[in-house]
């Protein structure tokens, strides 16, 4: 990772804009320096949350799918249904499995209620991986560990009405 920069970027690119769009408003600006903010703090989480599972051979998208297959009741799941549990494209969710199964963590079966669809079952050593990386994540709180647990219970609330007014599922 490179240096911290001696300012915050965010903060000088809200003071920019409201500069160039003087009469865009107040709330245009927090709301730039907002938005900026929230994909500046994915990429460092994503970055921080795939180095912390790296020695496991994981991304973190190859670990949600893991996860979620643990804690199926069977241990398999439809590739469609992870897709829709994970809110990612078909195209994503082979790409993960794939990747899995490469690794020995999932295999792929055919689907025994539907002929044409596809199983994705977690191995042994995909449970073993999953447990393993898991501690590790609990370890600094998936990269949160800077956050207590009322500004953390205030985060997920503020983003959970955001994803509600995006449609993103039903209250």
């Amino acid at each position: 990772m490179s240096e911290p920069l001696p300012f915050d970027p965010v903060e000088r690119a809200g003071d920019s804009w409201a500069k160039h769009y003087p009469d865009a408003g107040e709330s245009v600006y927090a709301s730039m320096r907002a938005v900026t903010s929230i994909m500046r703090a994915q990429q460092i989480l994503i970055a921080g949350l795939d180095a912390d599972l790296r020695p496991f051979g994981l991304t973190f998208s190859r670990y949600e799918a893991l996860i979620l297959l643990t804690f199926s009741s069977s241990g398999a799941l439809p590739l469609s249904k992870i897709g829709e549990r994970l809110q990612v494209h078909a195209t994503s969710v082979t790409n993960v499995i794939d990747r899995l199964e490469v690794s020995g963590l999932v295999r792929r079966e055919p689907n025994p209620r539907d002929g044409r669809g596809t199983l994705a079952v977690i191995t042994d050593e995909g449970r073993r991986v999953a447990g393993e990386a898991t501690q590790q994540l609990h370890k600094n709180r998936f990269g949160l560990e800077g956050l207590d647990h009322d500004d953390l219970q205030r985060l997920f609330a503020i983003l959970r009405r955001l994803r509600i007014d995006a449609g993103d599922f039903v209250d």
